[in-house]
């Protein structure tokens, strides 16, 4: 159905006068006419009743005119979803726990009246289809893994660099240390079941283990984080990685530790893609925030990949 015949007829109906409608809809009183004729035509009903005063509502039109203004109204809505500035600002965090989904609550506190809509894409893959579809406005990931290029029309922003963390349980050797080296970490079994092969983080799993000699263990289903954390209270001879900015709580009884990494400190970093083509308003905003809000890249006594962008 044309909308513009829908707008016109509401227009008559509201006026009561053909001529009266074609003024405000900026048209000619013949294009009035002829809209509403081509409508009745479609609707197999007369619309109006000519009379001496202009023109009255048929009972058709009466039975019309409300449905006439909720396709209006749809029609409306459905432009506002895709108006930039108008729909909410995407952005994609990894997951619910994890150091961007920080970032994103604090940019929330600071733009109260930015709407949002968070989600959670698994791999860079999907995120840069989705960036380039259109289908999310921002992503943060680590940016470029090796044989995951980034393409021309994608860019990116380091924001965060998330020192590592070792996390045991009362019971393991480390326990008691207020921090350990990376050395001392060397023969410890260190256990990672949300390691994927072919993601940004298995590639920076594997250059740590390749740099310092260290066990990293993937094995076993990954049953999420609750399961993760009961497992390395359960077990004295497993550790794990966790990043420093990531949000955790566990039971008061198992007494799990987070002890720093130093000598050097391995960072994740965390960078904020983005079409180059987006023309959202509030991205510029977030990039703005993000830039504000973050501290300095690759900061002495910190390690991360070659393959990391230093930007």
């Amino acid at each position: 159905m044309d909308l513009d015949t829908v707008r016109t007829f509401v227009a008559v109906a509201d006026a009561g006068q053909f001529q009266e409608a074609a003024v405000e809809l900026a048209v000619t009183q013949q294009a009035v006419s002829k809209r509403i004729a081509a409508l009745e035509r479609g609707l197999g009903v007369r619309l109006f009743t000519r009379t001496a005063r202009g023109a009255e509502l048929s009972i058709d039109g009466r039975a019309f005119l409300p449905h006439a203004r909720e396709l209006l109204r749809v029609a409306e809505r459905a432009v506002a979803s895709v108006r930039p500035g108008r729909r909410p600002l995407r952005v994609d965090v990894i997951a619910s726990r994890s150091a961007q989904s920080g970032l994103m609550r604090d940019f929330h506190r600071a733009h109260p009246g930015i709407d949002l809509d968070v989600t959670m894409l698994f791999d860079i893959e999907t995120a840069v289809t989705a960036l380039r579809s259109g289908a999310i406005d921002a992503s943060f990931r680590a940016v470029a893994a090796p044989g995951h290029p980034l393409p021309e029309d994608i860019d990116s922003v380091r924001v965060l660099d998330e020192p590592l963390q070792l996390l045991t349980g009362p019971a393991h050797a480390l326990a008691g240390a207020r921090s350990v080296t990376v050395a001392q970490l060397a023969g410890h079994r260190i256990w990672m079941p949300g390691i994927a092969p072919g993601t940004e983080w298995a590639a920076y799993y594997d250059d740590l283990v390749a740099e310092f000699g260290l066990t990293v263990e993937a094995t076993g289903p990954n049953f999420g984080s609750d399961a993760l954390l009961d497992t390395v209270f359960d077990t004295p001879a497993l550790a794990t990685f966790m990043g420093g900015h990531t949000r955790l709580i566990w039971p008061a009884g198992h007494d799990l530790r987070r002890i720093p990494v130093t000598d050097p400190t391995p960072v994740y970093p965390h960078s904020l893609l983005w079409h180059r083509d987006n023309p959202h308003p509030a991205l510029a905003v977030l990039r703005a925030h993000l830039a504000a809000a973050t501290a300095g890249h690759d900061a002495a006594g910190t390690w991360t990949p070659g393959w990391v962008t230093p930007r």
